[in-house]
């Protein structure tokens, strides 16, 4: 058996029939791994991983592995990873997995460490841990890598922010912002997601509460439609002047989160910034008020700054914590702070990880073929590459679009035909 380190290999068998479950909804990722097994376009290539391990991230696993690529997979969030999809990977698909869901901060980072002892030649990561690891402690790898990937938000943003410093050592695709991915996976997957693990998590109505989302982002704006589509009044907290106004357009309330907190029920963050709920908030914050997190990393919601505030503090059910402060009021964090819809749900559903890890499975090919022409930076995903996958979406969801005449595209080339 290959190395690993997971809960329990015996959890496989129903590993596997969950990874086959979502792979019924990813037709798009599925023809990628047929042509793969039949091109073996990653032949030779070694591939550290950190991903959520889910059903969804097991079926791009299985892709890579069948373009020729050398797998190796960590977690890239300690709640995120599904016990029984590790442990099938393992013995049914043979990928070394590192993870296990609840790992301490020790082991999340330990197994990062086995991921990167592959000497990968592409990385392929969500959150950018597992590059800012490669370029801090294991530099001495750097040489061997070509190029990567990133999946998230919070991801590409780091690694902007290293490559305008000039310490990027390797040219990087930022996944997370194609159109096949942002407009589908960040609205429509986080949209639900977020909601399903709420529900899980505290089984409250949310039809009639006041539904707070700071940040309308992609993810922001998925979160708060399906608030509102559930019968929730949704308000909206912003920094970003267009964003704001656009959320007002949208039909929201939109104020400060100082406001807010006097009157919301239910709060999720999807900012990808740090305190967002700060300290004053859980003060001024109704007894009974639940918050969580839907942004990359539990630093959304200041936590160390609630535990002080509090007398005490105890798990009321699985994932809910209650902390009672000292004014009397009992107040409620939700998966630690993490990833809610990972941590007490399963992530986004198949059907839109099937474009998103098309992404990563095209663009961990297309930087194979290309990584000599490109420089030590972020880039976007090839307009083709998204072109490509949008048109086998809808393939495979059996809707077929109009084709623009010999005329259509004469004019659109033109300027000579006005009015």
């Amino acid at each position: 058996m290959v190395k690993h380190d997971v809960r329990d290999i015996s959890l496989a068998a129903k590993g596997r029939l969950r990874i086959e479950w979502a792979a019924r909804e990813m037709a798009v990722l599925k023809s990628i791994k047929e042509r793969f097994a039949k091109e073996k376009p990653l032949k030779g290539l070694r591939l550290s991983a950190c991903l959520h391990v889910t059903t969804e991230t097991a079926n791009l696993m299985e892709a890579l592995k069948a373009g020729g690529a050398e797998v190796f997979l960590c977690a890239s969030n300690p709640l995120s990873t599904q016990d029984d999809v590790a442990a099938s990977l393992v013995r049914n698909s043979g990928i070394p997995v590192f993870a296990i869901k609840g790992e301490d901060h020790k082991t999340y980072y330990r197994h990062i460490m086995n991921a990167l002892s592959a000497k990968p030649n592409i990385t392929m990561d969500d959150g950018a841990d597992l590059v800012s690891v490669l370029h801090t402690k294991k530099q001495d790898l750097l040489k061997g890598v070509i190029g990567g990937t990133e999946e998230t938000t919070t991801g590409v943003i780091r690694l902007r922010a290293m490559a305008e410093k000039g310490v990027l050592k390797y040219p990087i695709i930022a996944v997370n912002d194609a159109y096949t991915k942002y407009l589908f996976d960040n609205r429509y997957g986080t949209g639900q997601s977020t909601m399903d693990g709420i529900l899980r998590a505290t089984n409250r109505l949310i039809a009639g509460s006041v539904f707070v989302v700071a940040g309308y982002g992609w993810c922001g704006k998925g979160i708060a439609m399906r608030a509102k589509g559930m019968g929730a009044r949704v308000i909206v907290t912003e920094v970003n002047p267009l964003r704001g106004l656009e959320a007002t357009m949208d039909g929201f309330d939109v104020m400060p989160m100082r406001d807010a907190a006097r009157v919301g029920d239910i709060f999720v963050t999807a900012t990808g910034d740090i305190d967002v709920i700060f300290k004053d908030c859980f003060r001024l914050m109704k007894d009974g008020a639940i918050f969580c997190n839907s942004g990359h990393f539990n630093v959304e919601i200041s936590i160390d700054e609630l535990k002080k505030m509090s007398k005490s503090r105890r798990v009321i059910r699985d994932f809910v914590e209650e902390y009672a402060l000292r004014n009397g009021k009992k107040i409620y964090l939700l998966g630690e702070g993490r990833l809610i819809n990972l941590a007490s749900a399963e992530g986004h559903p198949s059907a839109v990880m099937d474009m998103s890890f098309a992404n990563q499975a095209l663009c961990a090919e297309y930087m194979a073929k290309n990584y000599k022409k490109l420089q030590k930076k972020v880039y976007s995903v090839p307009e083709k590459i998204d072109a490509d996958i949008a048109r086998l979406k809808l393939r495979a969801m059996g809707t077929k679009i109009d084709v623009l005449t010999p005329a259509q595209k004469k004019y659109l080339r033109s300027w000579e035909m006005g009015t």
